[in-house]
């Protein structure tokens, strides 16, 4: 579906389902970090002249992932197919599965069978990664293996120190920065209430440590002449911390757009704790069907 046809299905969506009676909510509304009705070419226009992308998901949110589609395959018609993919979802010592799976090397169902793949994989993200295969797309394993993450919240970031060359070839270099202060991380403790047990300062280190990964790879791996999109769980982008912090102490000059999806009672309005969480916000109702 091209760009422009997009636009116009999103435009006749809202009209089509008043069509069907008062009863039926909209499926989503999207907004500006300002709470403004915003529209998807907007975000179009935003996202493609951005070096990185980030759209913040809702794991199990169908319009979420029907949107990441979609809006790559829009993106990349707008930049004449200059853009590269990268996901959370994947593990950066699985990237040699996915470039051989990329060249051919090696069959589909092998590097299914052999990648640590979401539940939700073959629903939410497989059209991801086909839609690059198929137009010869550069996809990055931008997440620390989940086995380091757990290093981390066991031991801290010194439990990384002892990994030889080839495991530390697999997360950002170290030491890591980390800043206990930065909201989202100081807010995991919080919303803990103080209940994590042994070792639950370690939390928010598990989460950083995953973010300066996912920021390093991003970085590593970006070409300056093409737009880098990023799929990842919102907490990960939202005010554009998390891997956005990393990010920016990278590279200050970076230029991020980020988009965040929320669930409300009502998506006819903005939620006011929710202005400015990023430059687009997707609202979904509370009753929208989930992919698991």
């Amino acid at each position: 579906m091209s760009s422009k046809n997009f636009t116009l299905f999103l435009f006749l969506l809202p009209a089509f389902l008043t069509a069907q009676g008062d009863a039926m909510q909209k499926a989503f509304e999207l907004y500006d970090g300002s709470g403004q009705k915003a529209t998807v070419q907007q975000l179009i226009n935003q996202a493609k002249d951005a070096d990185v992308f980030f759209f913040g998901e809702l794991h199990n949110n169908p319009i979420a992932h029907w949107m990441q589609l979609e809006l790559t395959k829009a993106l990349h018609e707008a930049k004449d197919g200059q853009i590269m993919l990268g996901a959370e979802m994947f593990e950066s010592d699985n990237q040699i599965l996915i470039n051989e799976y990329f060249s051919d090397h090696i069959r589909q169902k092998d590097f299914e069978g052999e990648a640590r793949l979401w539940n939700n994989y073959k629903t939410d993200y497989k059209p991801l990664i086909e839609f690059a295969k198929k137009n010869e797309l550069s996809f990055i394993a931008t997440n620390i293996p989940r086995r380091y993450a757990n290093l981390v919240y066991r031991k801290g970031f010194e439990g990384l120190e002892s990994l030889d060359e080839v495991g530390k070839s697999f997360i950002a270099p170290l030491p890591v920065a980390y800043d206990p202060e930065v909201p989202c991380y100081k807010k995991m403790l919080t919303m803990m209430g103080g209940h994590g047990g042994e070792g639950a300062e370690n939390l928010p280190k598990a989460q950083a440590i995953k973010d300066a990964t996912m920021a390093h790879f991003i970085v590593k791996n970006k070409k300056s002449s093409e737009l880098f999109i990023h799929y990842n769980g919102s907490y990960h982008s939202d005010n554009k911390e998390g891997i956005g912090w990393y990010l920016q102490k990278s590279n200050p000059d970076l230029k991020i757009v980020n988009i965040t999806t929320i669930q409300a009672e009502d998506i006819s309005k903005l939620p006011e704790e929710e202005l400015g969480k990023a430059d687009f916000i997707i609202v979904t109702p509370k009753t929208m069907t989930t992919t698991y």
